[in-house]
């Protein structure tokens, strides 16, 4: 095997190269070829469909093609290897396909499937051919699965990887197909034949398969081995995927895999050598290894008729001692039913699924291993047999993939087989001892013999060797069978047989251990704990549902059943025995059947047991010997049963020393009838004899037992004195004779003796004599050694303490052995004082009881009195008032409390008198409240042990110094200089009082409509404090209004304040009372009497009294002037900043207004007409504000009418200026008259063109008028929903605002760059502004138009962008991009015009490149949406792994994880499509998002787009991935709640409102060019019309020409509305 480095293909140009190895194009259809070379190389080769002109091409076109791709990776080589030429141009030369087809004139690429690989060899006609070839697979893991290689692999385990693969093989066979697995084990070579169906060069059955790891051919069939019948052979081991490279590499330095399939008439070969894979792991480099082509052997034939196999041979092997006999035996039991079986067959008979061959003997024939010697020496009777199904609860499996049955359920058959006793000795011991005699490595015993097998799909599990289920284990049993049961248990094997649905480990030798199914299995037969419900189990018998405890009585049953058909126990004593037939004590005696057989003599272990006979039993032989050894007399044994049965049990009667004869158990014959009775004896297994716990006793043992016996006769317990205590050396006295304090130190030690039954107290004699105490003794004469009895007894103390409320407590329990001082033994020594230093601290009733467990002696006690000491040391709070926080406000009294007086150990002291303190509240070292106690109420309790305080008035003024927490201390003086006590508390400030505003609210000039920018109120209590920090307070206003729409209540600020200012806007009209009113409760504390500022609407222009009715009047002008008649110049229309201010006219005959409304400007409104009716008469107009009506101002005019005049009349009493009289003209006086009516006619055509312009221009002036007030309408609605809008939004979407101000911060910081200019610009004009040219067609900024719902997500696909994405600007569409730039002549960047011009006259100039994506101009997503999905996510499919599962981690993909911006969530373009199908798309594509790195790197292979994980992992696809770690400053917005319906429907309407606006806006634009350029045709006109007046006017003789033409031009153009 070799490896390369994958580099990439120097570049050829923009051109597209036809041939082209990467594999990685996904254009239309390719084809792919592996190419055999004369000279033992190969080349890939991939041809795309797109780049070629014909399928069919010549043969020497292709070698080209061919010579072209070898040539350049020839050329990649660092040492490329020195090979025999290639004779490309040799006339010999052709091509042979797989099945031997010469192609020499030309190929044809439809005869070859599309996109997948096809094997061609070249004959150069050289007579050079090979076998072998360099680098033909490539076998390169697609994830890093080095790190999961199973860490302990043995011969035998790699030996049974590789034999995995052979078995799954043959499995798939057909029923008339031979299957049959061959392994050869020789110490040069090993070899594994299998006839399945083997492997060719095809993508899906392609032989580099079994060579690349991770890439296992039968993975993916482990979900068809869940569930079936037992014993579940569906050998579907594969798991991992690195069976047959890892396991041929661990047993050899070389392997070769031969296969061939039916199809194929070839063997295809793969070489692997061992070091070239380790030194290729892990390095980020290709392995590639050398295969071949070759013809099938005589001998593979012969062995595989039906003409497919695969062969893997290992050479090298490192074998250092091969037992082909061992290796027989552990792989047929490693492999057992599926060389014979009896289970799968209907005719009973015992089936060979598969034909197992090593060294060419099948094991069928071979006889030895565990399995097969455990089966020769099991039970015939009746196996106890449990179906199990173990599923995942509803609430875990819906966490994990869903249809996915092998992550969901697994199924066990439980088979118990009873291996019982025969002859005295177990058949398990017999087992043991033959696997010995085999040479079987079996390092167990009968006590830790593994009594459970497990095998999963008919495959032995060698490493799950477990000693007992739970429902197999023993569980304690009062009654007669309590022992029975426990050896029976001992004597049953469970042999599991398990599904796919249990994983095991890597090496496939045991369970994986952490596996919920593993441990619910392991733990089968206990109750699961309430915490934890992951899997259920369903327990089935014989189709039966059982329960744990229907189980557990079934199981014991068939025990019972077992021992009653097969234990032969013992057979018969070596004497005639008596039988005896019902009156017997078995609960006693430990047996279970009413007849029993007494012999007095026996055999057993060699040896002969009889009657009289001393011995010994040890400890733990059997329950009752647990403490000591039992020495005991043998009286009987028993037998159950008659002679012949099965399943009785044998018991030994054993009379111990301490009974006395008369005691011991009787055998009585009356009359023919026997009975026996127990009585003092005891009843042992006969086991104790076959487990060495039952010993004989010699006779001079046996009577130094009976001596020690005899002195053994405990009497009395006692504790030693003082005397005896200070004679042993022993700090060991009590105060038992008076009180004392508290603090009293104990004694070190406690000494207790077992005074003897004959001990008698001599007054004469008051020394310790030895001989008087059980190990000891106290009050006895002089002590003597040998009188003193060694015994191993064990006494127990117990200290308990009581105190003055008679709570009894318990101290300590201490048990002790003898030990020795000075000489004495047998001395029970407590140690007290070095473990319990401070016991006699607590005042109270301490009781020492000492006495000896299971006795009928009495126990001694003693009692200790400890008083507390006289003297005062401490005060102290109550219990309650320890562990509470006393709040109180001021001008309130604190909570009662309790105090009481404590010693140095904290015993309480009743109180004499009531004492004097003093009381202070600190905080900080500041003192807010010192009171004396003669101020509050204080009284004693009953029993004087507590002191009760009361009423504690609180009042302070210094409250703002210790906020905003208000902690602070309460601490009581006692007057006796005692130490201070203290309590944590917290003073508050009282109700609120009063408040004060900032600045005083006189000072404030009130205008309506105007936000009050500065306006704090600050808040306080009686006594000055600030209010608390939270606290709620009520307003009620009057022509005022909140603009945030929070509501009428507020909370008071951290500075004691509610501030404000920007919040509080005038809705009162000029001149109007107004208020602003504090409530505290329902008391107001606060209301100033306000007025708005007084203004007054007057007309600055004189208006005539009287007019001509049906004329008009003109340039009307009306100011708005505040109370000292100077005019408002705040007074001005600014519509975009929600400024309005207009006039409308309102007439008096109509009852209606003026359609337009003329705007101020600096307090000044000009009407330019206003038409008069025709009538005569009072005329009455109203000039009203539009907002303010009480700025209005009522005009009055007299209507006369004007006399008709003729026109003669006229031309001669009133020459008009605009008029011109010919006669007096000093022009001829004789004009042709044609040149007059010509003249006449060019002036009658002008005037009607005129008349037609004008009426063109009015009729598209009324349309621009109507477009206007559309206008207006639709920004009045925009406006209402943006504040109905951010009125839903503010509490849920400050955060968010907060955050995106952040991230437009960061953007403006970016100076000379094109998004900072847009982000501040669009602060004064909004993104897709109508009304601003530039701002119209921007979209916005990438980072503003998405948002994310955590953090790390916003800074990963930040990251994953890079900054000059979200930098980007997004435009409508390509037109409204190419207007942002302008260039030179030279093609540089024009800076002087375009976007640079405009952001340098902002002072904000561009000097860098900057992204822009045009919206309309991308490709959209187009396999539509998820299913009634209201935000649109896209319908991609999730990524699937081939076991069906969902990566884990996986957390969805990018583009659906980022939200469009709130403003955007209905931005469209003109097809229709939103932000997420157009700009998130493009962006992403199909990016996936996991949880963490690990998760990431687990799905490499299929996030084949790109993935990020939030712990900080990012691939950018195509083998790309980003290490390190960034943290970007831009990222995307986070919004941290989901919108709500109402305002996502308000957001769909402002967005159409917005698309309304944009066509209003632009047909107002369309209006205005038409407009504009008739007005420029009607002034022309006008120009030719004076021109010809001014030339040939005097040659019109007698007519007067009358320039009406020019009044009513100027009519139109003055009269236009604004």
């Amino acid at each position: 095997m070799s490896y390369m480095k994958e580099e990439v293909p120097p570049s050829r140009g923009k051109k597209r190269p036809i041939a082209d190895i990467s594999g990685g194009n996904e254009l239309g259809v390719i084809y792919k070829f592996k190419i055999l070379l004369p000279n033992s190389t190969t080349v890939g080769l991939t041809l795309h469909e797109h780049n070629l002109s014909n399928l069919q091409m010549s043969v020497q076109e292709f070698i080209g093609l061919v010579r072209t791709e070898y040539i350049r990776n020839h050329l990649q080589l660092e040492s490329p290897d020195k090979r025999q030429k290639i004779m490309w141009n040799s006339k010999d030369l052709y091509i042979e396909d797989i099945s031997e087809k010469r192609m020499k004139h030309s190929i044809d690429l439809r005869n070859f499937q599309p996109h997948k690989c096809h094997i061609l060899q070249i004959n150069d006609g050289s007579g050079q051919s090979a076998d072998t070839f360099k680098d033909m697979w490539d076998l390169t893991p697609d994830t890093d699965l080095l790190a999961e290689l199973p860490e302990e692999y043995t011969f035998e385990t790699a030996l049974a990887d590789l034999i995995d693969n052979s078995l799954q093989a043959v499995w798939s066979n057909g029923m008339r197909e031979r299957r049959l697995i061959s392994v050869d084990l020789f110490e040069d070579r090993i070899s594994i034949f299998d006839s399945g169906p083997g492997m060719d060069a095809s993508d899906e059955n392609s032989i580099v398969k079994w060579g690349k790891m991770g890439a296992s051919l039968h993975r993916p069939s482990k979900a068809h081995a869940i569930g079936g019948k037992p014993p579940y052979l569906k050998p579907f081991f594969g798991m991992f995927g690195y069976g047959g490279p890892i396991a041929s590499m661990h047993l050899g330095r070389r392997a070769l895999v031969s296969s061939k399939t039916k199809e194929s008439k070839k063997v295809y070969t793969l070489h692997l050598e061992r070091e070239a894979l380790l030194s290729g792991s892990g390095s980020g480099l290709t392995w590639r290894t050398a295969g071949g082509i070759r013809n099938p052997s005589e001998e593979e034939t012969a062995k595989s008729p039906h003409g497919s196999f695969t062969k893997v041979e290992i050479f090298e092997p490192k074998i250092r001692s091969l037992n082909v006999f061992q290796v027989q035996c552990k792989l047929k039991d490693i492999y057992f039913p599926y060389i014979q079986c009896d289970e799968v067959c209907n005719t009973g008979k015992t089936r060979t699924p598969v034909e197992f061959q090593v060294n060419g003997l099948n094991l069928i024939n071979i006889n030895g291993g565990e399995v097969g010697t455990t089966n020769f020496h099991s039970s015939n009777g009746p196996e106890f047999v449990l179906q199990l199904r173990f599923s995942q609860n509803q609430d875990n499996a819906a966490t994990k993939s869903p249809g996915l049955r092998s992550s969901q359920e697994a199924n066990a058959r439980l088979k118990c087989v009873y291996f019982p006793i025969v002859e005295g000795k177990e058949n398990l011991e017999t087992i043991l001892e033959k696997l010995e005699a085999e040479g079987c490595e079996i390092n167990e015993n009968y006590d830790s013999f593994s009594r459970v097998s497990i095998r999963r799909l008919g495959r032995l599990l060698p490493d799950a060797r477990w000693s007992q289920l739970p429902f197999m284990q023993y569980k304690l049993k009062k009654g007669d069978k309590g022992q029975l049961l426990k050896r029976c248990f001992k004597r049953v094997k469970c042999f599991i047989d398990i599904d796919a649905g249990f994983n095991p480990t890597p090496s496939k030798t045991d369970l994986a251990h952490h596996n919920p199914f593993t441990r619910a299995l392991k733990d089968f037969g206990n109750k699961p704990p309430e915490h934890w419900r992951e899997i259920s189990v369903e327990i089935r018998r014989g189709g039966n549902l059982l329960t744990l405890l229907q189980l557990e009585k079934d199981y014991q049953d068939w025990i019972y059943q077992m021992h009653d058909l097969y234990d032969e126990e013992i057979d018969s004593g070596e004497d005639q025995p008596v039988i005896v037939v019902g009156s017997l004590d078995k609960k006693k005696l430990g047996i279970s059947s009413d007849v029993v057989r007494v012999h007095e003599i026996i055999r057993r272990k060699g040896k002969s047991w009889k009657r009289g006979q001393k011995i010994k039993i040890l400890k733990g032989a059997c329950p009752g010997c647990h403490k000591n050894n039992i020495f005991a007399t043998l009286e009987y044994i028993l037998l159950e049963g008659f002679q012949g049965d099965t399943g009785g049990e044998a018991r030994l009667i054993c009379r111990p020393l301490s009974i006395p004869d008369e005691d011991g158990s009787i055998l009585a014959v009356d009359g023919g009838t026997a009975s026996f009775d127990c009585h003092g004896s005891l009843s042992l297994p006969i086991s104790v004899i076959d487990a060495g716990k039952c010993l004989a006793v010699e006779s001079s043992e046996w009577h130094l037992q009976l001596e020690k016996q005899r002195q053994k006769s405990p009497s009395v317990i006692d504790i030693l004195c003082e005397r005896h205590c200070l004679e042993l050396g022993v700090d060991g006295v009590l105060p038992i004779d008076a009180p004392v304090y508290a603090g009293h130190v104990p004694p070190k030690e406690i000494v207790a003796v077992l005074r003897p039954a004959s001990f008698v107290s001599s007054s004469a004699s008051k020394n310790l004599d030895g001989k008087y105490i059980i190990k000891g003794s106290c009050d006895s004469k002089n002590l003597d050694q040998k009188d003193i009895v060694k015994d191993n007894l064990e006494l127990y103390m117990e200290v308990k303490f009581m105190d003055d409320t008679k709570n009894a407590e318990h101290i300590c329990s201490e048990h002790v052995t003898p030990s020795s001082r000075n000489g004495f033994h047998g001395l029970y020594i407590f140690p007290l004082g070095h473990k319990f230093p401070r016991l006699f601290q607590k005042a109270g009733l301490y009781t020492f009881t000492v006495f000896l467990k299971d006795s009928i002696l009495k126990s001694c006690k003693k009692t200790v009195l400890v008083k507390p000491l006289p003297k005062v040391s401490s005060w102290r709070f109550s219990s309650e008032a320890q562990n509470t926080v006393y709040s109180v406000r001021a001008g309130s009294c604190l909570a009662p409390f309790s105090i009481a007086c404590y010693d140095s150990f904290e015993n309480q002291i009743p109180l004499a008198s009531i004492p004097e303190f003093i009381i202070k509240i600190n905080s900080n070292g500041r003192m807010l409240v010192e009171l004396s106690s003669d101020k509050m109420s204080v009284e004693l309790s009953s029993n004087n042990l507590t002191l009760r305080v009361e009423d504690v008035l609180i009042e302070s003024s210094d409250l703002d110094k210790i906020r905003p927490s208000y902690a602070a201390t309460l601490m009581i003086y006692p007057q006796d200089e005692l130490p201070p006590i203290s309590v944590a508390c917290e003073v508050n400030p009282g109700p609120l009082e009063y408040a004060i505003t900032q600045p005083p609210v006189s000072d404030i000039q009130l205008l309506p409509g105007c936000v009050i920018e500065e306006l704090v109120l600050e808040m306080f209590d009686a006594y000055g404090n600030h209010a608390k920090e939270g606290m709620e307070v009520e307003f009620n206003l009057d022509g005022f209004c909140f603009q945030d729409h929070n509501g009428l209540n507020r909370k008071v600020n951290d500075r004691g304040c509610i501030d404000l200012g920007g919040l509080l806007r005038v809705k009162a009209g000029y001149g109007r009372n107004v208020s602003l009113s504090v409530l505290s409760g329902n008391k107001v504390i606060f209301k100033p009497e306000l007025q708005t500022q007084k203004r007054e609407l007057r007309a600055a222009s004189i208006v005539p009294h009287s007019c001509a009715a049906g004329s008009q009047l003109e340039n009307i002008v009306f100011e708005i002037v505040n109370s000292e008649g100077e005019v408002d110049e705040t007074v001005h229309d600014e519509e975009k900043h929600g400024k309005i201010h207009t006039l409308r006219i309102i007439y008096d005959s109509s009852d209606s207004d003026c359609s337009v409304r003329f705007a101020f400007r600096k307090g000044r409104c000009i009407i330019p007409t206003i038409p008069l009716p025709q009538k005569q008469g009072d005329f009455t107009f109203l000039a009203v504000h539009s907002c303010h009506p009480e700025l209005s101002l009522t005009i009055k005019v007299s209507l006369v009418e004007v006399p008709q005049v003729k026109q003669e009349d006229f031309q001669l009493q009133y020459p008009s200026e605009n008029m011109l009289l010919l006669q007096d003209s000093p022009a001829p006086r004789h004009v042709d008259n044609d040149l007059v009516d010509l003249l006449m006619n060019n002036e009658k055509k002008i005037e009607d063109d005129i008349y037609k312009i004008g009426l063109f221009i009015g009729e598209n002036e009324r349309k621009l008028t109507l477009l206007y007030k559309q206008k207006g309408d639709i920004e009045s609605s925009i406006e209402k929903l943006q504040a109905s809008a951010e009125y839903d939004s503010f509490n849920s979407h400050q955060d968010y605002m907060s955050n995106k101000e952040s991230v437009m911060e960061f953007i403006e910081k970016k100076d000379k760059s094109a998004a900072a200019f847009f982000c501040k610009h669009s602060r004064e004009f909004p993104f897709q502004d109508p009304g601003s040219q530039l701002m119209k067609d921007i979209v916005g900024v990438v980072a503003l138009l998405g948002t994310v719902h955590i953090n790390s997500l916003g800074r990963m696909l930040a990251e994953y962008l890079g900054e000059d994405q979200m930098l980007a600007v997004v435009c409508r569409s390509y037109e409204a991009a190419s207007k942002l730039e302008k260039y030179e002549l030279d093609g540089k960047v024009d800076h002087e015009h375009a976007l640079y011009a405009i952001a340098k006259s902002f002072g904000l100039p561009i000097n860098d490149r900057f992204l822009v994506i045009c919206l309309e101009n991308i490709r959209p997503y187009t396999n539509g949406f998820k299913d009634n999905d209201p935000r649109r996510k896209l319908n991609i499919p999730n990524p699937i792994l081939p076991t069906g599962e969902v990566p884990p981690g996986f957390l969805g993909y990018a583009v659906n994880m980022v939200e469009p911006e709130p403003h955007h969530l209905h931005t469209r373009t003109t097809a229709g499509q939103g932000l997420r199908e157009t700009l998130f798309y493009c962006l992403f594509g199909e990016l996936q998002v996991y949880q963490t790195r690990e998760d990431m790197k687990k799905a490499f292979f299929y996030a084949r787009h790109g993935a990020v994980s939030l712990d900080g992992g990012i691939m950018k696809g195509n083998g790309v991935i980003s290490f390190g770690y960034r943290e970007p400053q831009i990222s995307f917005p986070v919004a941290t709640t989901p919108e709500s319906p109402k305002r996502v429907r308000i957001l769909e309407m402002m967005e159409e409102n917005r698309t309304s606006l944009r066509m209003v806006h632009d047909e107002i634009g369309q209006l205005d060019k038409v407009v504009n350029k008739a007005k420029k045709k009607l002034h022309r006109k006008i120009s030719q019309s004076r021109m010809l007046l001014d030339r040939f006017g005097p040659y019109m003789k007698g007519h007067y020409l009358e320039y009406h033409t020019n009044n009513t031009a100027n009519n139109s153009l003055e009269n236009s509305p604004k």
